[in-house]
Formats: structure tokens, C-alpha cells, sequence
């Protein structure tokens, strides 16, 4: 008998079912990871049904950044040359000013391959041209304002969900069930999964600059630290996209201290915004990020996966949540495109996806969690001007060694490929 997993105070608000609908895949997300899956997905000929809980794909502060991995593979299915026709800027690698000096640790143009650089472009711009490309495939279905309410299951399997929209609550049968629903994932909390912590938390305002007048564009990530502060510098082209970052637990203290210190506190990390930051007048022109990563032990049960943050919760160190997640929809693709149109998911056929992905998630998040204690935290207690030692600088002037964290950056622990079938 098939059982909804809704809990009591949902079951009241819940109704009755409005329309119930079948497919092979349903995914529930419309991120990068989700929306990725769908596509390749469906390419492939499956039937995909993906839910999106927002009306559109227009979030503030979402990531923007597309590294070299996922430009090879849109390359591969045709969309890279496409995508670049949208307004973007490239990163060739961050630079460092402090005490005077830039340092520049990582160049990807270093690198073999075609795009030798992240792409920024905003998240909304490239999941509309997914969407679009999907569109495309008969086989695939897209529910805005769906969200995900309970988990459908039958004998201790996954067989689906339930979504409310605005018409009321609906239910999706499917052979599959994936959950790309984000760091705060529904479906990861209904399914039963607990993450563990992988680093500590710290704390990132979010907020934009104008470009004025006399601005050059720059092609790097631009950060800076001061009296305990760390500052992350995004040319988005027509404005400054800004990471204020602190630690965690001070937010209260950073605005109890005004909005005219918080200035004064930006123009010490970056002179040059002396006349930009006039134009921060309420703290309601910041969003508050409180940063952690964080990942499951296991990603899946019969009938359902979890991808991207919704399995494991990346720390922003390195910009590189949105690679791994689409890296995440790429080898799931890549395992469960055939069992999915035969008709059987086996739960080893689960299993292989998590097998090849996490050792590469456990390896990245070590290292963003040793780069935020030992680096980033040190950064943050001093309350001076930090200096980076000289051997730190002249490390990064030998080839091989620059160009390891560049590799890692662009392409992750492994470089993912998509297996075409045939």
C-alpha cells in the first residue's frame, strides 16, 4: 500500500488531490545541478518532470560562476559558443591586495583547455537558456511555483512526491525521484538525511557597488583584508558585486556599529571605493549569508537521490558549489540514463553515482575547510594589516606548484566528462 511521508500539521492544509501525474524522473530543484540533470536527461530520452518551488529563477546573490569543467561539457552537447553570446566577463584568477601588494596565486590560462577562465553570468540568464534547450526535448516537463510537501513511497520505496502549487496539490509518480533542492533541501529533510558539518561557519553581507565613472573593468576576483575583515571584489560588468566577510557570530556587532563604520570599514580594505560606498545607505541593501559546508553520509534510498547541496553543502572558499553540482547531474546522468530508460533503477545503480562523487566532494571540502581555519579564520583575527609571508609568494612562482590550485579550481578533484550514448 502506498504511503505519503506529509507530516500531521501538512496532512490538515493538504486537500485533496488536485491532478496526479507519471513520469520516469521527477527532480525536484531548478538549480544549476537539477536543471542540468533534466536537460541531459532528456537528451538522452527520458521522461523528466522537474519542479521549481519560485515563479522564475531571479534570486539575489545566487552564484554566477561557471568554471572551465562546465563549459567543456556544455561544449559538448552544443551550448558553450551559444551561452557565450549573453553579456558575461571572464575571471582568469583572484588577486590579493594587502599591505600595498597584489598577489595573484592562481592563473587558469595557464590551463589546457578551451576556456581558460570562469565565466560570470548571472544564475537566472544561464538557468532560462537551460530551460529553454529543455524545452526543446518533448520529453521534458518544467512546474514553476511547485513545492515539494511530502515524498510518496510504496513498500520502503521512493515513488514519487507531492507538491502544492497554486491551484492546489498535485502528485508526480515516478521511477526515480531526485532531490536538487539546495542547501535547505526539503527533500534531503523528508527522506530522513542527516548532513554532518564539514567546516566551521563564518559570516559574508552580500551587497553591490556602482561602477562610476573612471572604473576599469577588471577580469579577476579582487580580495582584500583588513581590521579583521576580508573583502571579495566581483566586476559584474555594469556594477561591484561585494563578499564583506566576518566571523561568525558578529553580525549584531557589525551592525550595532552603524552604517557609516560599516563604510569606513569597506573603504579601509579597498581605498579606491571611497565614493562608490556612498551609496549604501540601509542595511537592507545587504543579505546575510551565514556560511557552513556540510554533507551526507548517504545520498540515497530505493527510489530517490540527492545531488549538488541538497547531499553535500559546499563552503563559497574557491566559488565552486555550481561545478560540483553539475559535475554531481553529469555522472548521474552518465549511470542512470540507461536503467532509467529500461525501466529499472537499482539501488547499486544509486550507489555508483554516490561512489564517484563523493570521495572528489570529501576531498574539496577538506581543503576549503583547511584554507577557512587556517587561512581565512587567521586573516580575520588580525586586526591590522595582514601581510602574506614571502615564501607563501615566491611557492606560487613556480609553475607546477601555481598551477595545481588552478587545476583543482577549474576542473575539481576529477575532470568530469559526459558519456554520449554509443
Amino acid at each position: 500500500m502506498a504511503t505519503a511521508t506529509i507530516p500531521d500539521e501538512e496532512l490538515a492544509g493538504a486537500g485533496q488531490i488536485e491532478g496526479s501525474q507519471e513520469t520516469t524522473c521527477c527532480i525536484a530543484g531548478g538549480g544549476p545541478g537539477g536543471m542540468m540533470l533534466a536537460l541531459l536527461l532528456a537528451r538522452r530520452g527520458v521522461e523528466v518532470m522537474l519542479l521549481e518551488a519560485h515563479k522564475d529563477f531571479d534570486r539575489a546573490f545566487r552564484g554566477d560562476t561557471l568554471h572551465p569543467s562546465i563549459l567543456e561539457i556544455l561544449d559538448q552537447i552544443g551550448l558553450a559558443k551559444r551561452l557565450h553570446q549573453f553579456p558575461h566577463n571572464k575571471i582568469y584568477g583572484p588577486t590579493f591586495q594587502t599591505a600595498g601588494m597584489a598577489f595573484s596565486p592562481v592563473d587558469f590560462r595557464r590551463l589546457k583547455t578551451r576556456y581558460p577562465y570562469i565565466m560570470l553570468i548571472p544564475q537566472t540568464k544561464f538557468l532560462d537558456f537551460l530551460a529553454a534547450e529543455a524545452r526543446k526535448y518533448p520529453n521534458f516537463h518544467l512546474r514553476m511555483v511547485a513545492n515539494v510537501g511530502a515524498l510518496v513511497e510504496n513498500e520502503g520505496r521512493v515513488t514519487g512526491v507531492r507538491y502544492q502549487s497554486t491551484d492546489g496539490w498535485h502528485e508526480v509518480r515516478a521511477l526515480l525521484t531526485v532531490g536538487a533542492d539546495g542547501r535547505f533541501s526539503r527533500v534531503r529533510q523528508l527522506a530522513g538525511f542527516e548532513p554532518i558539518k564539514t567546516s566551521p561557519p563564518m559570516d559574508i553581507l552580500w551587497f553591490q557597488l556602482p561602477h562610476l565613472p573612471g572604473d576599469e573593468h577588471s577580469d579577476r576576483v579582487m580580495g582584500g583584508f583588513g581590521g579583521g575583515r576580508l573583502l571579495a571584489v566581483f566586476d559584474r560588468i555594469d556594477y561591484w558585486q561585494i563578499g564583506y566577510i566576518f566571523p561568525k557570530g558578529q553580525y549584531q556587532q557589525v551592525r550595532a556599529a552603524g552604517i557609516e563604520a560599516f563604510r569606513k570599514s569597506i573603504v579601509q580594505i579597498e581605498p579606491s571605493f571611497t565614493k562608490h560606498v556612498e551609496t549604501l545607505k540601509d542595511w537592507h541593501q545587504c543579505s546575510l549569508l551565514s556560511v557552513e559546508s556540510s554533507r551526507c553520509p548517504t545520498w540515497y534510498k530505493p527510489g530517490l537521490l540527492l545531488i549538488g547541496d541538497a547531499a553535500h553543502v559546499m563552503s563559497p572558499v574557491g566559488g565552486v558549489g555550481i561545478n560540483y553540482a553539475v559535475q554531481d547531474a553529469v555522472v548521474a546522468t552518465n549511470v542512470l540514463a540507461e536503467p532509467l530508460n529500461s525501466g529499472r533503477v537499482r539501488l547499486e545503480d544509486l550507489a555508483e553515482v554516490q561512489r564517484q562523487r563523493e570521495w572528489p566532494t570529501r576531498i574539496i571540502q577538506a581543503i576549503q575547510s583547511t584554507l577557512q581555519t587556517r587561512m581565512i579564520a587567521s586573516a580575520l583575527r588580525v586586526q591590522g594589516t595582514l601581510r602574506i609571508p614571502w615564501f607563501m609568494r615566491a611557492s606560487f612562482r613556480i609553475p607546477v606548484l601555481r598551477d595545481i590550485p588552478a587545476r583543482l579550481l577549474a576542473f575539481g578533484v576529477t575532470r568530469v566528462r559526459l558519456q554520449e550514448e554509443g
